[in-house]
Parts: structure tokens; C-alpha cells; sequence
């Protein structure tokens, strides 16, 4: 009998094991993020909306900001204050983190417009909701995890000067980008329907500048932008984007 019950627990041992074994291995994470110098809470918060897609998370002190240029990363989370342009260049000065998806903690879009030139793609508003930052994660995560041929859009955020056909100019904000068009959001959206010419500049292009027409508008003050197929000029971003996606 003591026999009989000392092979019963040595099978639910084994077993246990067993099961126990595939959480303690050490299998290569699909992406990493690194979330720099940010706050406990922020960092817990964000970890498990990014876990949630099986993307690893390393937490990074602001006094070793060089792991940014020695270490591989996916993406990485940083606050927006005036520390954040020189760690975002340090970051990107890395071969290997050039294309580096950057989010920014904190701040109004219009705080963001000041780093535009170094393309965040986006940003975790303050004070963080778990819902929304959720939704932020799952929105980008296919840049983050590089599977571009289900993601056609870029989220970036950057200034886009916004013309109208009869002459006014708007100052929007860019939320993704295509080769066919672009969401953005402004203190007031064209109307739906209204023809307009964008210009903007994002990281390694320069300015450009696309006829499109307004398909669609948001009480939120968000608005789509279709370019105009026959606008040439749209070559140079449609370059951009397959550039950025394969580097």
C-alpha cells in the first residue's frame, strides 16, 4: 500500500513537472519593449497590456539610457518630458533601432508634435486607463511584432499642415499613415467630402505634399484623408512606407 501510494505521488510529481515546465522554460520572446524610466504603476499597467500579446517588457532606469544603443528593441515607452528627444536620437542612433517603435507616456497630442520630426508612433495618455491603454497596444502591436503584411497602416503621430480647396490652412495631428491616405485630428475636421492638400515630414523624408479628398469625419475631430490615385507625389511616401516596413 505505501508502496503503491509513494508511485501515485511520485506520477502527480512528474506530472506537476511536467506541466509546470513550459512556464519556466526560456523561449525567445517574439518583441521586445523597453519602458524607460517610467512610473511603477505605469510600468505594471503597460507590461500586462503588452504580455497580454505575448510581448516581452524590460524595464529601464533613466541612468542607463545606453542599453537603448546596445541592446536590440522592438519599441520602447518613454514619458514625454524634455529629457525625450535626446533619448529617443540616442535610441535610434543604433543600427539596430532605427526603426524603433517609440510611445510617449503622458502629454497632449500637441506635447507630441514637439518630438513629430522623430516619429512617435504613439502615445499613452495620463492618467492611464487600462481599457484604453489596451486598445492603444493592441492597435499597434503588429508593427511592434513586425507582421506587416496584416498591418498596412503606420500609426505616427506628426504635424500635417492641411490646405482646403478654398484657400484655409489647419493645423491637424497624424494618427496613421497609409499610401493610400491617413487618419489625423484637429480642433476642427474638414467637412466629409472636401477636397484638401496635405504636407508633412516624418523620419527620413522629407517634406511632401498630397492632393486628397476628406471620407470621413468623427465628433471626436478625427478625420480620413484618401489621397488622389493620380497625385505622383504620392510615390515618394508609398517608397517611404515600403522602406520603413522591410528595414
Amino acid at each position: 500500500m505505501g508502496i503503491q501510494r509513494s508511485h501515485t505521488l511520485g506520477l502527480m510529481h512528474t506530472a506537476a513537472g511536467t506541466a509546470l515546465a513550459p512556464l519556466s522554460a526560456h523561449r525567445k520572446a517574439a518583441a521586445r519593449v523597453a519602458l524607460f524610466d517610467l512610473p511603477e504603476a505605469s510600468s505594471m499597467l503597460i507590461s500586462e497590456c503588452f504580455r497580454q500579446y505575448g510581448i516581452e517588457t524590460v524595464l529601464i532606469m533613466g541612468h542607463d539610457a545606453e542599453r537603448l544603443r546596445r541592446e536590440k528593441f522592438e519599441a520602447c515607452v518613454l514619458p514625454l518630458n524634455p529629457r525625450a528627444g535626446s533619448v529617443i536620437e540616442l535610441a535610434r542612433g543604433s543600427a539596430s533601432n532605427s526603426r524603433l517603435v517609440i510611445y510617449g507616456l503622458g502629454g497632449s497630442a500637441q506635447d507630441s508634435l514637439q518630438y513629430s520630426k522623430l516619429c512617435i508612433n504613439a502615445v499613452f495618455q495620463e492618467p492611464l486607463d487600462r481599457s484604453a491603454a489596451l486598445k492603444l497596444v493592441r492597435a499597434t502591436r503588429m508593427l511592434v511584432l513586425h507582421e506587416f503584411r496584416r498591418y498596412v497602416r503606420i500609426p505616427v503621430m506628426t504635424e500635417v499642415a492641411v490646405v482646403t480647396s478654398e484657400g484655409s490652412t489647419l493645423t491637424a495631428t497624424s494618427q496613421e499613415i497609409s499610401s493610400g491616405g491617413m487618419s489625423l485630428k484637429a480642433a476642427h475636421a474638414p467637412d466629409k467630402g472636401a477636397m484638401v492638400e496635405v504636407s508633412f515630414a516624418l523620419l527620413t523624408l522629407p517634406r511632401v505634399w498630397v492632393r486628397g479628398s476628406v471620407t470621413w469625419r468623427k465628433s471626436n475631430r478625427s478625420f480620413g484623408v484618401r489621397f488622389d490615385p493620380a497625385d505622383e507625389r504620392r510615390q515618394r511616401l508609398k517608397e517611404w512606407i515600403v522602406a520603413y516596413l522591410e528595414t
